[in-house]
């Protein structure tokens, strides 16, 4: 088993889950913006990782990263095995605000977390983050600090 993270944020130049997973050194994926393509795009997903940290835009979102512990589909609920109070705790650490959510969003972000959460057997994180307009260079830098490696 590979020892190292897989970092995921949807394609799209102007998408900050793009800006920001270019950033982190190791493997990343992009995913297609349709329900279909996600699904695709995850099930070609070869080896194994010892954790996938998802990223996706939240256009509510401008100085807080929001960590969601679950995503649901079709009234079936899948929890992340990953330990979101810690990865909270890193971000508030390199000044990065953070909340976790238990409350599935329902659009593609959930979905893709969702079957993730399923091919990866629980070791998945999703977190949603601010527009690019709010994603500064000094925000970027903070949460490659915090969830590196």
């Amino acid at each position: 088993m590979k020892s190292s993270n897989l970092y995921v944020g949807f394609k799209g130049k102007y998408n900050s889950s793009f800006v920001l997973v270019n950033k982190f050194d190791g493997d990343n994926l992009f995913l297609t913006n349709s329900f279909a393509g996600l699904k695709k795009d995850i099930d070609n997903i070869k080896g194994n990782y010892s954790k996938i940290i998802m990223f996706g835009l939240d256009k509510n979102l401008s100085d807080t990263l929001r960590i969601e512990s679950v995503a649901e589909k079709d009234n079936v609920i899948c929890k992340t095995k990953i330990n979101t109070a810690e990865i909270k705790n890193n971000l508030q650490k390199s000044s990065v605000n953070a909340v976790i959510s238990s409350k599935a969003t329902h659009y593609l972000c959930n979905e893709a977390y969702f079957y993730m959460l399923k091919k990866f057997d629980g070791n998945a994180v999703f977190i949603h983050i601010p527009p690019i307009r709010f994603l500064t260079e000094n925000l970027t830098d903070n949460i490659l600090k915090a969830l590196s490696g």
